[in-house]
């Protein structure tokens, strides 16, 4: 009989071409498989709360995996931890039943990370080197037009399920003195593909073009329409960086 496993994984998107599996290209799930494989000699197939893009960072992605291997959850952590690459690291990794990571979530908490000014080297592949000046007041305000129920089509990929509706509980801005940088915090159960990099480029766009209205985001997504111009914030920034479950699902 097979036991169900849970996982938290925190990983540097960079070199890889997102998380799912994709014949012939280097993937965080491919290489994950792959290891495990190589170390106990069993096929698994992991399903994830979220299937990040290319270039796309986690802290705190959770998948979850069956087996009928005997073997303890902590020798299968330390055995497949030796194995991985040092840009991805298995956090933990338990025993759960009846556990979907996709379906049982209760929030998703996004982090984009955006530089105003040249990064250091160190930090550069995490954040968005956005170079117009940026009006920080009106980028607050701007943010805080995506929060509640929405339909996000305009700021999807164009590609989506016909429900494009969604709903965000939450969006901040901090800053990162140490670092130099600042986080877009965004908070909600479900998104669409590239939307949240989508309501990022967008918001930067208008915080930094003094001819452009706040409310020009809610124009945008009042037209329903994914081939608007506003920008794509790119996926480097972008960091997946927990999955709160509902209490009955942790």
């Amino acid at each position: 009989m097979n036991t169900q496993y849970k996982l938290v994984i925190a990983y540097d998107g960079t070199d890889y071409h997102g998380w799912q599996v994709q014949p012939g290209l280097k993937t965080i799930a491919g290489v994950i498989q792959e290891k495990f494989k190589k170390v106990f000699n069993a096929d698994i197939k992991l399903l994830a709360a979220s299937r990040t893009d290319a270039g796309v960072h986690a802290l705190g992605q959770v998948a979850r995996f069956e087996s009928d291997l005997i073997i303890s959850p902590q020798k299968m952590l330390q055995g497949l931890r030796g194995k991985l690459p040092a840009d991805i690291m298995i956090r933990s990794l338990e025993v759960v039943e009846d556990f979907n990571p996709r379906h049982d979530v209760n929030q998703k908490v996004y982090y984009y990370h955006f530089f105003s000014k040249q990064p250091l080297p160190f930090v550069a592949r995490y954040g968005w080197y956005y170079r117009y000046p940026i009006d920080f007041e009106k980028l607050e305000k701007v943010l805080q037009l995506f929060v509640g129920t929405h339909d996000f089509r305009s700021y999807s990929t164009g590609y989506e399920r016909a429900n494009t509706v969604r709903t965000i509980d939450q969006v901040s801005v901090e800053y990162l003195k140490r670092y130099h940088m600042h986080r877009i915090v965004v908070k909600g159960s479900s998104f669409l593909h590239h939307m949240v990099r989508r309501m990022v480029g967008a918001a930067l766009e208008v915080a930094a073009s003094p001819h452009l209205a706040i409310n020009y985001i809610t124009d945008v997504m009042a037209q329903k329409n994914p081939q608007q111009t506003l920008p794509t914030a790119p996926a480097q920034g972008l960091l997946l960086y927990t999955v709160i479950y509902h209490k009955d699902k942790q």
